[in-house]
């Protein structure tokens, strides 16, 4: 079958953009080797063979590499966008030219576009989802309960995924095995600490072009992505106030150096606010009416309902775009608020996204963990379960190989006294 083959069904915006893509996916390849060495395997044991997979995810050069080790083992995968405007469209345009995968994703698209995908997706009666945000998994409940017989498994590597998830158990509906790819060690302590940090405060530069220094920068949410865009906000000289509902959270974030409000205390004084908590409406319109004129809102969580951006949009008096992915909603008051990426992910909408060395591991746990779902066909009870600590080890050992760097192991003295509860002071 070639790429333009009629029976390659795919929803891109312009497969001329195929060559630009295969440029930039070939790029992120050159930081992204744990993933290669996966793929390579899966090129030879092929564990994928007659499974279906559907991948909902952001399609960035990252996701690319993972779509190309999943076709590589054998799957048969559809891919569709997870965020409206989290698609790279060359990116797009070269999986389906030079790699045969149906993609059904388009920078921009509406609420509409993006859930008739969904039920594409859906249509392809998978055995595996890979689900950022889980939507899909939530579709396939609530619309074709006929379906679930077919499914082996889910992935989730979202917080509000999992948050999602949880609530699916808790409610009874979750009768199949979901992995819990979001609590890998080797993704949420680099994923989204180290990529969430860096490539949201690239996503503000690109779009405002402001200077970060000296700015007080409200950061809402202190998980492992707060942790890392508030690290990296203050690293460019910003003043950084963070706001927590969990007082453990809450006192390290103290520890760390930052101070800590509520948000009704925040709003007066922030210049920049980003959300990342995973929740919703965590900045209303009692906090839209104390901010300063010019304020910069912005959200790095996967869904756009931490900012009510209703309330702000009904306040507002004038909304006009004034930069690419920036907004500035004018209220009766005469001062304005400055909404970034339609309150959607902005490190996704206004820039690339997370740095591949970090996806690198992301994704590798995303394989994995399909992996291990169809080696474990049947014998996993409905429910999250976590990826195996040694899958999670073997990820941060083939890490450490490819960048050259080695640790000790333990001498034989060490793995007795470790197993020994004879030996004490």
């Amino acid at each position: 079958m070639t790429a333009t083959s009629p029976r390659l069904k795919h929803e891109v915006k312009d497969l001329a953009l195929a060559s630009l893509g295969r440029q930039r996916i070939e790029w992120a390849g050159r930081e992204m080797p744990v993933l290669k060495q996966i793929r390579d395997r899966f090129a030879q044991e092929k564990p994928f063979a007659g499974i279906r997979l559907v991948a909902c995810c952001h399609v960035t050069t990252e996701t690319a590499h993972l779509a190309i080790a999943l076709k590589a083992g054998g799957a048969d995968a559809v891919l569709i966008a997870s965020n409206p405007l989290s698609t790279q469209d060359d990116v797009a345009a070269s999986l389906v030219v030079d790699h045969e995968i149906p993609v059904f994703a388009q920078k921009g698209e509406d609420n509409e576009t993006y859930n008739r995908h969904v039920q594409i997706a859906l249509d392809h009666r998978p055995n595996i989802i890979i689900d950022d945000g889980s939507d899909v998994v939530a579709t396939l409940i609530q619309e074709r309960q006929d379906q679930i017989a077919d499914l082996i498994g889910t992935t989730e590597e979202t917080t509000t995924g999992i948050v999602r998830l949880r609530a699916m158990f808790k409610d009874g509906v979750l009768t199949f095995p979901a992995m819990n790819v979001n609590d890998a060690d080797t993704k949420h302590f680099f994923d989204n600490r180290y990529g969430t940090g860096q490539s949201t405060l690239d996503g503000i530069i690109r779009a405002t072009n402001v200077l970060l220094a000296g700015k007080n920068i409200v950061v809402a949410g202190y998980g492992w992505c707060g942790k890392g865009t508030a690290l990296r906000a203050r690293g460019l000289g910003a003043n950084v106030i963070v706001t927590e509902i969990d007082p453990i959270k809450a006192i390290e974030a103290v520890m760390d150096g930052f101070r800590v409000l509520p948000m009704a205390e925040a709003a007066p004084q922030g210049d920049l606010f980003i959300t990342v908590t995973g929740n919703k409406h965590v900045i209303r319109a009692e906090h839209f009416d104390v901010m300063k004129d010019g304020a910069i809102v912005c959200n790095s969580g996967h869904f756009d309902i931490e900012i009510d951006l209703k309330s702000l949009k009904a306040k507002a008096k004038e909304v006009k775009q004034v930069r690419p992915f920036t907004e500035e909603y004018r209220l009766p008051s005469g001062k304005s608020v400055i909404v970034l990426g339609e309150g959607r992910l902005i490190n996704l909408a206004a820039a690339e996204g997370h740095p591949s060395a970090v996806m690198d591991m992301s994704f590798a746990n995303q394989a994995l963990a399909c992996e291990y779902l169809v080696k474990n066909k049947g014998k996993l009870e409905p429910g999250l379960h976590s990826i195996p600590t040694d899958v999670d080890q073997e990820i941060a050992r083939l890490k450490l190989q490819a960048i050259g760097i080695n640790i000790d192991t333990l001498t034989p003295e060490q793995i007795e006294y470790t197993n020994s509860w004879t030996s004490g002071t």
